[in-house]
C-alpha cells in the first residue's frame, strides 16, 4: 500500500514539473526549431545566465513574436561569438545559422544591450563587448553582407536580397 502512495506521490511531482516548466521548454524548443539546433546550445547558455536572468530570457523568448524570436536568437549569437568561441570558423557557422533562419546576420546595439541584460551574472564588459559587436559586424560585411540602412555604394558587396534572388 505504501508503494502505491510514493508511486502516485512520485506521479504528481512529474507531472508538476512538466506543467511548470512547459512554457520554457516550448520556447527553448521553438528557437532550437528555428536555428535548427540541438538544444545543448542554449540549455549552456542558460545555466550559466542565472535562475532569474534565464527565467526573463525564456519568459521573453516565449512572446512567441518573429521579433522576439530573432533578438534572443541574437542573444545566443552575442553569446557563442562574442563569449565562448569568437574564432573565424564559429563566427562563420553562427553568421549561416541566423541567415538561414531568416534573422539578421549582423548585431545591432539594442540587442547587444539587450544580452547584456540577460548575462549580467556573468559580468561582461560592455565596452568590450561593444568593440567584439563592431568587429564581428566588420568580419559580416566584409563577407557580403550589406549592414542594414546602408546604401550601397560601388563594392563588391552584394544585398542578401538579391543574393537570395539569384540563388
Amino acid at each position: 500500500m505504501i508503494w502505491i502512495m510514493l508511486a502516485t506521490l512520485a506521479g504528481v511531482f512529474i507531472v508538476g514539473f512538466q506543467l511548470i516548466t512547459a512554457n520554457a521548454r516550448h520556447a527553448v524548443q521553438a528557437l532550437n526549431k528555428r536555428l535548427q539546433l540541438p538544444p545543448v546550445h542554449v540549455e549552456s547558455m542558460l545555466s550559466l545566465m542565472g535562475k532569474k536572468a534565464a527565467k526573463e530570457y525564456t519568459d521573453y523568448l516565449s512572446g512567441n513574436t518573429d521579433t522576439q524570436l530573432g533578438n534572443a536568437a541574437a542573444v545566443l549569437l552575442i553569446w557563442q561569438v562574442l563569449i565562448v568561441d569568437g574564432s573565424d570558423d564559429n563566427v562563420a557557422r553562427w553568421h549561416s545559422l541566423m541567415t538561414r533562419a531568416g534573422f539578421p546576420g549582423t548585431i545591432s546595439r539594442q540587442q547587444l544591450l539587450l544580452a547584456l541584460g540577460f548575462l549580467r551574472q556573468l559580468e561582461p564588459d560592455s565596452q568590450e563587448l561593444h568593440a567584439l559587436r563592431e568587429q564581428y559586424n566588420a568580419r559580416v560585411s566584409a563577407q557580403g553582407i550589406e549592414l542594414e540602412g546602408e546604401l550601397p555604394s560601388v563594392s563588391n558587396l552584394v544585398s542578401l536580397n538579391e543574393w537570395r534572388k539569384r540563388h
